[in-house]
């Protein structure tokens, strides 16, 4: 049986991606660099920010590096600050009805707004561990977020089930030897195809069927 659920943040559970994207886009045209949804999925998505901000501005060392990815995150909390966090209401669904069958449950993200998100959308009190950027770990994709969160649930990786957006992500989870639920949200499911299972809403599976996966 299944022993743990662990949700990415990003993508998964809320849906921040346009307010990331427009943040990183913002910022990388201070340095000059124009900066598409591609680039963003290929080159800055599911990653902590420095990792982010070096793929793009790879003329900078780290001083500056530090500068421009400290600029993206006050874009970012100016586009949180200006409304209600939109959320995957099929994923804040599943979380609740996985909390009902006793599963426990994580939320990673390489991101440092993930405690204040999670409080703001009202769901970080039913979450048994959240992994956040804060903690400073390896970036994807490193199995060390997802390792953490096992760890923390008390769970064997093998006996967890990741539900993930990026292939970064996907791959990190698979790097944790975790089974891989991967959420397609581009029509695009060849960007996931090393998840053992790709679906394009988290609400084609049930809780039961989590709980029963592994």
């Amino acid at each position: 049986m299944t022993e743990g659920a662990i949700f990415d943040l990003d993508g998964i559970v809320v849906d921040t991606v346009p307010l990331h994207f427009a943040a990183w886009k913002k910022m990388f045209s201070e340095y000059g660099k124009s900066f598409t949804f591609e680039d963003y999925k290929k080159k800055v998505d599911g990653i902590p920010r420095m990792d982010g901000a070096r793929a793009v501005l790879t003329e900078l060392d780290d001083k500056e590096l530090e500068k421009a990815a400290g600029l993206k995150q006050k874009y970012f909390r100016s586009e949180l600050d200006r409304g209600k966090i939109p959320v995957y209401d099929s994923t804040i669904k599943l979380i609740k009805d996985l909390k009902d069958t006793g599963l426990s449950l994580a939320v990673i993200s390489s991101s440092k707004n993930c405690t204040h998100i999670l409080k703001n959308i009202g769901i970080y009190d039913i979450l048994d561990t959240v992994v956040g950027g804060s903690r400073e770990l390896k970036g994807k994709p490193d199995p060390e977020i997802f390792l953490t969160a096992a760890k923390e649930l008390k769970a064997s990786p093998e006996k967890c089930v990741v539900f993930e957006d990026a292939s970064l992500g996907v791959a990190s989870a698979k790097n944790a030897g975790m089974y891989v639920i991967g959420v397609d949200r581009y029509s695009n499911p060849a960007r996931l195809e090393a998840a053992d299972r790709i679906v394009s809403d988290a609400g084609q599976i049930t809780a039961s069927e989590v709980a029963g996966l592994l």
